[in-house]
């Protein structure tokens, strides 16, 4: 089972701090950490609890948090009711993946997490290609996500062609490591372009075998 996505609400007003927390407690896939009220506070929760996400406001009792999305390794959604575009373009400017202005609906935080779901999910990989990230970054900007198809797919495509094949016999064919070929065929799966289907032999675990499909 994959771990929940963490993630740290940074908020001086503990009344806001809560409903951030409880938003994103309500969210499947995600685990809100104890709030931190301060920049202090947020350095101390991020060097022990290790978040994925910062949610942080920019001003803070002891700083702004633009500066601490500057400082720190962890993705961050700044929410400010900050409205100039100064600041807007400073955040953004410091690495933060997005800016949600408050007062918000509790359906737009909802929204911005699970696409940042879904864009950790492509990004999970361990070699990207353009396609990979040209989608990763549409999907927490909150564009729409083309389906061309890389050169990659069209080459397991052009495999899958002959016959059926295992992503081991899709990767010697196309020159490309079992890796590659597995996420391919999978992505493939997932859009109803392959057919999967298993093949058990005598011994060990089945088979993973490939196919275009014909519906």
């Amino acid at each position: 089972m994959t771990s929940p996505l963490r993630v740290l609400v940074v908020d001086d007003d503990f009344r806001v701090a809560g409903l951030h927390r409880d938003a994103v407690d309500s969210v499947p896939g995600f685990r809100a950490l104890e709030p931190a009220r301060s920049l202090t506070a947020a350095r101390a929760a991020i060097a022990a609890e290790r978040p994925d996400l910062l949610l942080i406001d920019n001003y803070l009792p002891d700083g702004e948090g633009i500066e601490l999305v500057r400082a720190t390794d962890v993705d961050a959604l700044v929410l400010s009711a900050a409205t100039d575009a100064a600041t807007v373009r400073r955040a953004l400017r410091a690495g933060a993946i997005g800016y949600l202005l408050k007062p918000f609906d509790a359906r737009a935080l909802r929204d911005r997490l699970e696409r940042y779901a879904r864009y950790r999910n492509v990004l999970d990989a361990a070699e990207l290609e353009q396609d990979d990230i040209d989608r990763a970054l549409a999907i927490v900007h909150g564009e729409p996500v083309t389906t061309t198809r890389s050169a990659t797919e069209q080459l397991v495509l052009a495999t899958l062609g002959a016959g059926e094949a295992s992503a081991g016999e899709v990767a010697d064919a196309c020159g490309i490591s079992r890796a590659t070929a597995q996420r391919h065929l999978a992505a493939l799966a997932a859009r109803g372009i392959v057919d999967v289907r298993l093949r058990y032999g005598s011994t060990g675990r089945p088979e993973h075998r490939y196919a275009a499909s014909r519906g």
